[in-house]
């Protein structure tokens, strides 16, 4: 049917443009985030391209939830200043015909959203909790950039080393600043390079080089020449992953029944289903009068997508609190939009009788 071929095509064009400029404003957002985070020292500089594509596969379910519902919402919005929703209207075509060209548009969205919220998305988060991890375990000499101060892991040293000199790891002009038993101490030395014990342990080793302690505030300073002087290399000892419900798998949430793990199980069975719910919603939501303020149903849409969103949030915290019940929380939500959706048909396709039942 034409009509239903015109509106799958403007369905689809509108969700490639929406889709673009909401995943540039996440990616703008979370470089930010974590190029704040690197060059605070909270986060290896390395590791911001990894943790950017981590996190962009955990916000797409989202992100497509949303572009769908906001095409959806623009296309027949357009629809209605543009009188091309009363051409259709008047042909014999009533408003409940747009659900058949709205479902085929939405499932293939919401198939991608279970996917990516089911399977994938919690395994972005738990690889990315993993990369971080790693980083985090370095040694204080692996996170050492040449030419900058860099503090250790245990934030009781800064290291200064002006470059690499020569293939087999040796550092030239390192400066240490440390703080030990309340004493400061400063080393300068022309080269250093590391060492590994056979135990396993490894040395920051300096070479000819010169100390200096004393207690800040005071005249007391001891300076001390040395030919070699082995700094212990501190490492974080390695630990497990956090045991976080947003990392499990959904057949792990399924296996452990507990609230935590059914509150995770209903976000994720709930944001396929919030989307194709939407994507139906946004049909009576996009009534624009002419005669009217333009915005006003997209302020009213936008409230409408909080709200919903908030419930499902709500829904999720009274799982895990125990004040709700997993059979009652994962389809309530759901179920009371569809309601609304129901009224606002009605609405719509009858505003004389909703007039009068509005008055009585």
């Amino acid at each position: 049917m034409i009509f239903q071929r015109a509106a799958i095509r403007e369905f689809t064009h509108t969700a490639a443009g929406v889709f673009v400029a909401l995943f540039a404003i996440l990616m703008t957002t979370q470089l930010i985030r974590l190029l704040g985070d690197a060059a605070g020292g909270r986060l290896a500089s390395e590791a911001v391209i990894a943790l950017l594509g981590f996190r962009a596969v955990s916000y797409l379910p989202v992100l497509l939830s949303l572009t769908v519902f906001i095409a959806v919402l623009m296309t027949l919005s357009r629809w209605y200043r543009d009188s091309e929703m009363v051409v259709w209207l008047s042909s014999g075509v009533p408003l409940t015909a747009l659900i058949r060209p709205v479902v085929r548009f939405a499932v293939p969205p919401v198939v991608v959203i279970a996917v990516l919220s089911l399977l994938l998305a919690p395994w972005a988060t738990q690889q990315s909790e993993a990369y971080r991890q790693t980083m985090d375990q370095r040694d204080d000499v692996a996170r050492v950039s040449p030419g900058a101060f860099n503090e250790s892991a245990a934030a009781d040293r800064v290291f200064f080393v002006e470059g690499v000199a020569g293939e087999d790891g040796r550092v030239k002009n390192v400066f240490i600043s440390s703080v030990q038993q309340g004493r400061l101490g400063v080393m300068a030395t022309a080269e250093g390079h590391t060492e590994t014990m056979q135990n396993g342990d490894r040395f920051l080793v300096l070479d000819k080089g010169r100390r200096y302690e004393g207690t800040a505030g005071t005249a007391e300073y001891r300076v001390m020449d040395f030919e070699r002087y082995a700094l212990r290399i501190e490492t974080k000892e390695a630990r497990g992953l956090e045991d976080s419900p947003r990392t499990k798998p959904v057949w792990d949430l399924m296996r452990d029944p507990q609230p935590v793990n059914l509150g995770e199980l209903l976000w994720r069975i709930g944001l396929p289903l919030a989307a194709l719910n939407l994507a139906v919603l946004a049909i009576p939501l996009s009534f624009v009068n002419p005669r009217a303020g333009r915005t006003n149903n997209l302020i009213f849409a936008l409230l409408t997508y909080m709200i919903y969103s908030n419930l499902l949030s709500v829904s999720q915290a009274w799982v895990v609190q125990g004040r709700l019940g997993f059979g009652i929380g994962v389809w309530a939500v759901h179920v009371g939009m569809f309601v609304m959706l129901i009224v606002l048909f009605y609405r719509r396709q009858n505003p004389l009788a909703w007039g009068k039942l509005r008055w009585r």
